[in-house]
């Protein structure tokens, strides 16, 4: 689906500074509550839809649908930081609480105790910093989630990991070019 720009709620992120993680939060949240344009992103059963949101201070900013079964693979956002929102449906986020090298490595054993998880259900979002590695997927059999994203800077690249129990590693690096 070709994604289109659309005007998102009014953002104010403090001075015409750089929208910091809690003002792309308070976007998210506040764009995931407009029932209005979480009704307009039209839902496909076979993958994800999107639309391109006016995010807050250049920030990039997307509406995302879900359909059932459906995530990212584990990836990070190319030294942005963001956050996300559920609108609809739940979302679960499994995540990695170390700092990984963003440079010099194709394979790394990640330490034990490292792994999180959380569900997040309509209103609920987080917000992440500029080293966050994650992977977003709807694990309902039967119901679309939709959420919106933001990230400042606009993602430079996103490079996409794949991982073997404690083993990750670098399998692709995406530009904006490759999504837009």
């Amino acid at each position: 689906m070709p994604a289109t720009s659309v005007p998102a709620p009014a953002s104010t992120p403090g001075s015409g500074s750089a929208p910091t993680e809690a003002d792309l939060l308070d976007f998210a949240l506040r764009t995931a509550a407009d029932a209005a344009l979480v009704a307009s992103l039209p839902l496909d059963d076979e993958g994800r839809t999107w639309i391109r949101l006016d995010g807050p201070g250049g920030s990039e900013a997307w509406l995302i649908g879900w359909p059932p079964g459906t995530g990212t693979g584990w990836h990070d956002h190319g030294g942005s930081h963001g956050a996300f929102a559920t609108a609809a449906g739940a979302l679960r986020e499994d995540s990695l609480a170390a700092r990984l090298p963003t440079e010099g490595w194709k394979t790394l054993e990640l330490a034990e105790g490292i792994d999180r998880s959380r569900q997040l259900g309509p209103g609920s979002g987080r917000a992440f910093g500029p080293h966050h590695v994650h992977e977003v997927r709807n694990e309902s059999g039967a119901e679309h989630a939709i959420s919106v994203h933001a990230y400042y800077p606009p993602l430079p690249l996103i490079r996409r990991y794949g991982r073997t129990g404690a083993v990750l590693r670098i399998e692709q690096v995406e530009r904006p070019e490759d999504w837009q």
